[in-house]
C-alpha cells in the first residue's frame, strides 16, 4: 500500500500532507473513551499508534482538547471559531484526533483503520468516518469536486508550499508541523444542477469548460471570495480537499494546511460575509457539517515526532 514519495526523507514534515491526493482516503475522527482517561493513558496510546504512522499513508492530526488533557502548549492552535452570522451557518464540531488513511484501495484503509483503531485502544474510541475518493470528471482529469470543478487550482507548489503549509522557526517538535482546517461540506446537488450554465460558471468565478478565471464573475464567486493573494496579509494555504459519498448523500471533505490557522480563518471569515456581508455563492449549493482544527505533529527519523508532547522517538 505504500505510495512512492515526492517528498525526501530528510523533510521535518509529514509527506502526505505535501503529496497529491490520493485515488482513495479515509478520514477517521476519534474520542477520548471517557472522563476517566489519564494523561498517561493517552501518552501509552499515541505510543502504541506512533509505529504505525509513516506521515504518507497515515497522516495524524491532534485536536486542541487532546494537547490541553496531556498539560502542554503548541503555540498557534486553539479550537475551530464560529463563523455563522446571520443567514449562515458553519458548524463547530471540536475533535480530538484525527487520522487521514491515504491509498489505493478502500479495503486496505479498512484494515489500517483496525490496525489504528486497536493501537489507541481503550483511551480513544472512533466517533466518525468518512469514505473519500478522487474524482475525474472527465477523461484525463484529477482532482475535481462533484460538481466538476477543479480543486485546489490555487494551491501554492515547492517551496511556496512547504511555506505556506509548515511551521517554521518554531523550534524543535514544532517546525515541520501543520495546522489543519476540516470541514465535511454536503453538496445540494439538485440545486446546483438546477442553475444554468452560466451561474455555475459564476457561482465559482471560473469555467467549467476549461477551468479558467472569469474576470467580470460577481462578487459572490467562490475565486473572488477566497483570491489568497488579496488578503492582508496574504492568505495561503495548502488544499488536500476529496469528495465522499455516504448513501445517497455527498459533498467534499475540505482539508487546509497552514503554518497556522490565520490564512484558514481569513478566507473563512469573508466566505461567511464578515469583512463585506458579501457570502459566497457556495452557501447556497453546499453547507458545511463539521468544523475543527488539529495539529499535525513533524516527523523526525521516520515517525511522529512527538517531543513537544513529552514523548520521545523510539
Amino acid at each position: 500500500m505504500r505510495q512512492a514519495s515526492s517528498t525526501p526523507a530528510t523533510k521535518p514534515y509529514q509527506p502526505g500532507i505535501f503529496e497529491p491526493v490520493p485515488p482513495v482516503a479515509r478520514y477517521v475522527l476519534f474520542n477520548l473513551a471517557g472522563s476517566g482517561v489519564t494523561p498517561d493513558d493517552i501518552k501509552q496510546a499515541l505510543t502504541r499508534l506512533t509505529p504505525l504512522v509513516d506521515g504518507s499513508d497515515v497522516v495524524v492530526g491532534l485536536g486542541p482538547s487532546l494537547i490541553q488533557a496531556l498539560g502542554v502548549e503548541i503555540p498557534k492552535l486553539h479550537e475551530f471559531p464560529d463563523f455563522s452570522r446571520a443567514g449562515v451557518k458553519v458548524a463547530v464540531t471540536p475533535g480530538t484526533l484525527w487520522c487521514w488513511m491515504r491509498g489505493s484501495d478502500l479495503g486496505d484503509l479498512l484494515h489500517v483503520t483496525r490496525k489504528v483503531q486497536k493501537a489507541l485502544a481503550p483511551a480513544f474510541v472512533v466517533r466518525h468516518a468518512v469514505d473519500a475518493f478522487r474524482h475525474a470528471y472527465k477523461e484525463g482529469g484529477h482532482g475535481h469536486d462533484l460538481t466538476g470543478f477543479e480543486d485546489g487550482t490555487e494551491n501554492p507548489v515547492g517551496e511556496a508550499a512547504e511555506e505556506a503549509a509548515f511551521a517554521h522557526g518554531l523550534g524543535e517538535g514544532l517546525d515541520g508541523s501543520s495546522y489543519v482546517a476540516v470541514q465535511q461540506w454536503v453538496h445540494d446537488l439538485d440545486a446546483f444542477e438546477a442553475l444554468g450554465d452560466q451561474d455555475k460558471d459564476h457561482a465559482f468565478g471560473r469555467r467549467l469548460a476549461d477551468n479558467e478565471e472569469i474576470e467580470d464573475a460577481p462578487e459572490t464567486a467562490h475565486v473572488k471570495r477566497t483570491a489568497q493573494e488579496s488578503f492582508d496579509p496574504e492568505a495561503f494555504v495548502l488544499r488536500r480537499s476529496m469528495p465522499w459519498m455516504a448513501s445517497l448523500q455527498a459533498g467534499l471533505m475540505f482539508v487546509a494546511f497552514g503554518n497556522s490557522h490565520q490564512a484558514f480563518e481569513q478566507q473563512m471569515r469573508r466566505m461567511a460575509g464578515h469583512d463585506d456581508g458579501i457570502v459566497d455563492a457556495m452557501f447556497k449549493i453546499s453547507r458545511p457539517v463539521t468544523g475543527a482544527y488539529f495539529w499535525c505533529p513533524p516527523m523526525r527519523a521516520g515517525r511522529l515526532d512527538l517531543r513537544r508532547l513529552g514523548l520521545g522517538v523510539t
